[in-house]
């Protein structure tokens, strides 16, 4: 049983359910007065982007993301909905360092040619992290 869950979660087709069922995992997984944290990192906008949204575009993301994570939060033990902004992999890593997790229940995808190439987020996470990785599918 683990103390300190990260479940980072991606707002994309499909994510949802993949969420679901990473946060039953990690609430199967969770030691007695253990925490959940779900966090999502937001990628920063390009430059070159960011003169054509909004300019309320950010903190109106950021408040929806924000009330989304607490949402998904409100649905496991000692949960809390974490944003952040970052590059996923990275960030993720980082996070879970800096907090003491010591499991990330993180959803993967069916690798595909991008993947050889550049790599997944699931795939960073599983090579560098310093403590316990459970992958789903």
């Amino acid at each position: 049983m683990y103390q300190k869950i990260l479940v980072p979660v991606a707002f994309e087709e499909g994510g949802k359910e993949k969420s679901g069922r990473a946060l039953g995992i990690a609430a199967a997984l969770l030691a007695e007065g253990g925490e959940i944290s779900v966090l999502h990192v937001m990628e920063q906008v390009p430059g070159y982007v960011v003169n054509y949204l909004p300019a309320d575009f950010s903190r109106e993301a950021r408040n929806a993301l924000q009330a989304e994570l607490d949402s998904l939060a409100q649905s496991v033990p000692n949960g809390q909905g974490v944003l952040v902004e970052g590059h996923s992999g990275r960030t993720i890593l980082d996070w879970a360092e800096e907090n003491g997790s010591d499991l990330i229940v993180i959803a993967s995808h069916q690798p595909g040619m991008q993947d050889l190439l550049l790599g997944s987020t699931a795939t960073q996470v599983v090579r560098h992290a310093r403590c316990a990785v459970h992958v789903l599918r």
